[in-house]
């Protein structure tokens, strides 16, 4: 693929990541390239016209991808995750915390059950199985992960023990999406730890750094956090 001038980084070192704002896999790439302190050009893609060097890079069609200074192209939010922590030696833990046997399947049950059961719920219109279906998707997701996170938050306050680490900015922003769907019925489940590791996540500089709204169809250097 040779990229167009509208698709090249602006400096040879640079990553580019093509993202979506609204994207849980393409926030937690963000806040992973952000905490470790990568200096990347972002671009913000339309859904519906999605740009053909982003699709000749990953045939998958979906952010995040990000094209690295050598030429590899990371597809997967968790490899771009891993690869920016370990990038930079990972000083702080961030990577190394996140590897515990607890956090590993807490992990697992995010991106498996509980993101099937999540989709369940915020998109009924694309599955038809009715008000009763929704509400035990959303009653699985529950169990499969947000009780368990609770468990954990409630020992340790972040899953890194009393410093956060990978695992948190990958789960948070699919905890993010599914308390946004009701938020009334979120605020009254008895999960006190988990809401309260959620909103200290959603009102942190870095969250909000992660979520600095860019022009669309254009190479941008993301802010730093």
């Amino acid at each position: 693929m040779i990229a167009t001038p509208q698709h090249q980084p602006r400096h040879s070192h640079t990553p580019l990541l093509y993202t979506y704002r609204r994207c849980p896999y393409a926030m937690r790439a963000r806040l992973a390239l952000l905490q470790a302190g990568v200096a990347f050009d972002a671009f913000e893609i339309v859904l519906r016209d999605k740009p053909a060097p982003m699709l000749a890079l990953s045939h998958k069609g979906t952010v995040p991808v990000l094209l690295l200074p050598s030429g590899e192209v990371l597809e997967q939010s968790l490899d771009i995750m891993r690869w920016a922590f370990l990038e930079t030696g990972d000083a702080q833990g961030w990577w190394a915390r996140a590897q515990s046997e607890a956090n590993l399947a807490l992990l697992a049950a995010c991106d498996g059950p509980f993101k099937h059961h999540l989709d369940q719920y915020k998109y009924p219109e694309r599955f038809d199985e009715g008000a009763d279906a929704r509400a035990h998707h959303r009653d699985q997701a529950v169990t499969v992960l947000l009780k368990p996170l609770d468990t954990q938050l409630h020992s340790t306050g972040q899953l890194g023990g009393h410093a956060p680490c990978a695992t948190d900015i990958a789960i948070f922003p699919f905890v993010r999406q599914f308390a946004a769907v009701d938020l009334g019925w979120f605020d009254a489940l008895p999960i006190p730890a988990l809401k309260g590791w959620l909103q200290g996540w959603l009102s942190a500089s870095l969250f909000h750094t992660a979520m600095t709204k860019l022009p669309a169809n254009q190479i941008t250097a993301f802010p730093t956090a």
